[in-house]
């Protein structure tokens, strides 16, 4: 099935890359046809390898100065922001700040928390999940 799909990917990466005139030729052909917008393409390490996995998609709000708890994933967690900026802190590292209309990969295995640094402004997000079954979303630790 994989080898089947990479032609196809092919196919759009050259459409994408082809010159304005014939750009505007397949355009005028069809013009309702909805292309995706990259948003992240990252390559990540430590997404389970069982027959099956579990998918979460989920959607949190923080309130201006919210944060999440001092926790863990065992998998990749991708955070897309919808609204405001998203600050990460992960351990042994420097913090990132993801605003709106932007992702991020939450590495598995490392210590971190998540704030919405802003005084006035909520944050938005949407989290994609991909995990073993019956794993928690996340592992809460002490400092």
């Amino acid at each position: 099935m994989h080898s089947h799909l990479v032609p196809g990917i092919t196919l759009l990466v050259g459409l994408g890359l082809s010159h304005p005139i014939s750009a505007q030729q397949h355009g005028a052909a069809a013009p309702n046809i909805a292309k995706p917008n990259m948003v992240l393409q990252q390559v990540v390490e430590g997404l389970p390898k069982d027959d099956k996995q579990t998918v979460r998609v989920m959607t949190a709000t923080f309130k201006p100065g919210d944060k999440t708890v001092y926790h863990t994933h065992r998998f990749p967690v991708t955070v897309y922001v919808l609204e405001g900026a998203f600050t990460l802190e992960l351990d042994g590292r420097p913090p990132l700040t993801v605003k709106a209309g932007e992702a991020m990969v939450e590495p598995p295995n490392v210590p971190m928390t998540g704030y919405n640094r802003s005084a006035t402004e909520p944050t938005k997000v949407v989290i994609f999940y991909v995990s073993a079954n019956d794993t928690p979303f996340l592992d809460v630790h002490s400092h």
